[in-house]
């Protein structure tokens, strides 16, 4: 991992760390976590921030969307976010190996 992605990861999460109240509060959010090509070093000048998403109460579509759309905006890069009760088996297993908790 070069040192710009070094510093999006730890200026993400920290974006993330202080967003974490709001978001607990206006889109029941439980957790977050980053996985992906970021987490693994293989990210390419196109790669999006893959986050994992665990709610305490599932969203409507609507409300998905709209926070998918404020975390790009709020991180400065586009955000696949991808709920942790969507996830199957076995990619399911590895996306949760390779998390790292936010």
């Amino acid at each position: 991992m070069n040192e710009n992605d070094s510093v999006l990861l730890t200026e993400s999460k920290r974006l993330l760390q202080n967003a974490l109240p709001d978001l607990r509060h206006r889109y029941r959010v439980r957790h977050l976590w980053f996985f992906g090509s970021y987490v693994r070093d293989e990210q390419t000048a196109i790669s999006d921030l893959d986050i994992l998403v665990d709610f305490n109460t599932p969203p409507t579509l609507f409300q998905f969307v709209r926070l998918k759309d404020e975390l790009s905006d709020l991180l400065g890069v586009p955000v696949d976010l991808v709920m942790k009760t969507a996830l199957k088996p076995r990619i399911g297993e590895q996306i949760l190996s390779e998390s790292i908790p936010i």
